[in-house]
């Protein structure tokens, strides 16, 4: 990612080769030896000062409720009821589920028992499904029966398939699935007591690489405890969430920004957590009237919304305390047409990635907070050190410069180095709606295409969707293909945000001597 460091951005610690940046926030100690699911439940165990018996979870489609209490002898009975089907310590199972409170009891009751969660959004195609849960080496999946018809293959080849029942979509057993309650019924009592060491695999979130197609990071116990920690433990806490808030939840919870940044950091405080099932801008600001919700997490393109709709003065939206944006980027001009609807509201942005959990949070959202600048990203996060270098040298730069971000700490993806380097949106990436879409995967299914002989996709800018996938095409000779046969072509092979928007046929794609494809071109071209 392309990222330009503010002074306000952190402690600054000069060596002789590099320039190290450090939260302002002072680091604290993280219990990152404990299991995810003891860690994120300690204030409701032991000597812990949690109520178990506020709201946990709220499901706004249904108006049922889940204390802590009940979230936890739930997701122990579920866990139990997967290892009475033969999940056992690191077998992988796939949540295809829409928002809801069976997405949350499930990975909680994966991750208790010792196994790896891997989530997928519901709208895959079949192959993208089965790409996913091949590479995961998934044993089983949980979804809903309207999904089924997608995991065919699958259910040819051994795995088990998990299906949530509700009131118009029950399903019998001739379907050869097995009925979700079937695990909310299991005995707890039979569950072994799991052996969970720090090292071991959490969750394996799919993010799209911005040179290949979508790869499978693998996240330790003691990352994701830390990336919690980071943001809401500590005297000062960098992201302020508290036992009397309600966080709104609209965005995809199959989006590991959702379910570990959100969902785990809202539980870890004792919050309220309020599913949606989906984004529709009324039902939300509905939502937030009628539970009083204090926390708005936000994708760009719902700020964007929320700021043009007339309809948000005929909500009360008073009880908003604060509106993170993250996912993508976000403008300042922008930002600031948000604070002037919620002027009482503390509005920032966080910036993060799948293999490293949030880098950086604005310190506007801390229990005692800095002074912020509109259009930062935030500082970087506490208990982690961060460089930039240059694209071209590598060489560590100081303020103000651009250049790749280097982040080091325990919240990084497991790999066997202690360093990670990771470069975003310089390169390749196409950011759809706060989506990552891999121009690799779809260029590899242009390709494949009997008449045409090379393709490159690259990334135009929209006003709504922040970015959209384009395509360059050289035609095979004599071919008649139009752009809506390549659009076709494509589109109904993946999911909605991957479609191609418009293609524009070329003579030749430019590329590099040594055979790279030079995208800046194109791009220019644009």
């Amino acid at each position: 990612m392309a990222f330009r460091q503010q002074e306000a951005l952190s402690l600054t610690k000069k060596t002789d080769q590099d320039f190290i940046f450090r939260s302002k926030l002072p680091d604290i100690s993280i219990p990152n030896h404990l299991p995810l699911t003891e860690y994120v439940f300690q204030k409701f165990s032991g000597d812990g000062d949690g109520d178990s018996t506020t709201t946990c979870l709220i499901d706004s489609a249904t108006g049922r409720t889940f204390t802590y209490a009940d979230v936890q002898i739930t997701l122990q009975r579920i866990a139990a009821g997967l290892h009475r089907l033969g999940i056992r310590h690191g077998d992988t199972v796939m949540l295809l589920l829409p928002n809801s409170p069976e997405f949350a009891l499930s990975f909680l009751a994966v991750v208790h028992l010792g196994a790896v969660s891997t989530s997928a959004n519901p709208l895959f195609t079949q192959t993208e499904i089965a790409k996913q849960a091949k590479a995961s080496a998934a044993k089983m999946i949980i979804t809903k029966s309207c999904y089924v018809h997608k995991l065919t293959n699958l259910r040819q080849l051994g795995v088990v398939i998990v299906c949530v029942d509700d009131k118009n979509d029950v399903v019998s057993l001739a379907d050869g699935c097995v009925r979700f309650t079937d695990l909310t019924q299991a005995d707890e009592a039979e569950l072994p007591k799991p052996e969970i060491s720090p090292e071991d695999t959490v969750s394996i979130p799919y993010s799209s690489g911005t040179t290949g197609l979508p790869k499978g990071v693998m996240i330790s116990h003691k990352g994701l405890v830390t990336s919690i920690a980071q943001k809401v433990d500590g005297e000062n806490p960098n992201l302020n969430f508290t036992r009397d808030d309600v966080i709104i939840c609209f965005l995809p919870m199959f989006h590991t920004f959702t379910h570990s940044s959100l969902m785990l950091s809202a539980m870890r405080t004792g919050a309220a957590f309020l599913i949606l099932p989906r984004f529709e801008l009324n039902l939300v600001m509905k939502m937030v009237q009628k539970y009083k919700v204090t926390v708005v997490p936000m994708a760009p393109p719902v700020v964007l919304a929320f700021v043009k709709s007339p309809e948000t003065e005929k909500y009360d939206l008073s009880s908003v305390r604060m509106m993170l944006s993250g996912s993508a980027t976000l403008k300042k001009e922008l930002e600031d047409a948000v604070r002037r609807k919620l002027p009482n509201a503390i509005f920032g942005q966080s910036y993060g990635m799948t293999e490293a959990g949030t880098v950086a949070n604005s310190l506007a959202f801390a229990k005692h907070p800095f002074k912020t600048k509109s259009g930062s990203c935030g500082t970087v996060i506490r208990n982690a050190e961060m460089k930039v270098v240059d694209t071209i040298t590598g060489a560590s730069l100081p303020r103000n410069k651009s250049g790749e971000i280097c982040i080091r700490g325990h919240q990084l993806m497991k790999d066997d180095d202690d360093e990670i380097f990771i470069v975003d949106r310089l390169k390749e990436l196409i950011k759809f709606k706060g989506y990552q879409v891999a121009p690799a995967e779809l260029e590899a299914l242009l390709i494949f295409h009997p008449y045409i002989e090379d393709a490159a996709v690259v990334a135009m800018k929209d006003e709504v969707a922040d970015e959209v996938p384009v395509a360059f095409v050289v035609r095979s000779k004599g071919s008649q293909l139009t752009e809506d046969d390549i659009k076709n072509y494509v589109n109904k092979q993946v999911v909605h945000y991957k479609r191609i928007k418009m293609v524009f046929f070329v003579k030749a794609i430019p590329k590099s001597a040594s055979g790279k494809l030079l995208r800046k071109v194109l791009r220019a071209k644009l």
